[in-house]
């Protein structure tokens, strides 16, 4: 099966959620896609607590598992990639949760990510 990066990404925190003391095989993977599985694992307590923060009463630990790993993808590619366009991290992240998980997901991701984007980049999602 042909996977998009971060389709590839979301599918390994998941299963890394599921099983929290594995630690998945990176050599395998594309440089882009390790990079950001290896990312957001070393970065999880960081970015879940940014993510709660703005979630306003939402645990982490709470949320759906995907919706977890979508946020944690995209709240790592907002803070710590930088030269990835705001509106390209948000709308991926909007995509994987509309494809993945509930019908009320995109739009929970979608302002959870905006928000952290105005606090952590300055600047509206629309900007870009």
């Amino acid at each position: 099966m042909s996977w998009e990066p971060r389709d590839r990404v979301l599918e390994i925190l998941y299963e890394a959620d599921r099983r929290p003391n594995s630690n998945p095989d990176t050599e395998e993977l594309a440089p882009r896609t390790a990079r950001l599985v290896s990312g957001v694992l070393a970065s999880q307590e960081e970015l879940d607590s940014l993510i709660t923060e703005i979630s306003d009463g939402w645990r982490v630990e709470r949320m759906p598992a995907v919706d977890r790993a979508v946020l944690r993808l995209g709240a790592y590619e907002l803070i710590h990639e930088p030269e990835t366009p705001i509106g390209a991290v948000i709308d991926e992240a909007v995509r994987l949760a509309k494809k993945y998980s509930t019908g009320d997901s995109g739009a929970f991701v979608n302002g959870v990510l905006s928000a952290l984007a105005q606090r952590h980049r300055g600047q509206d999602s629309e900007e870009e």
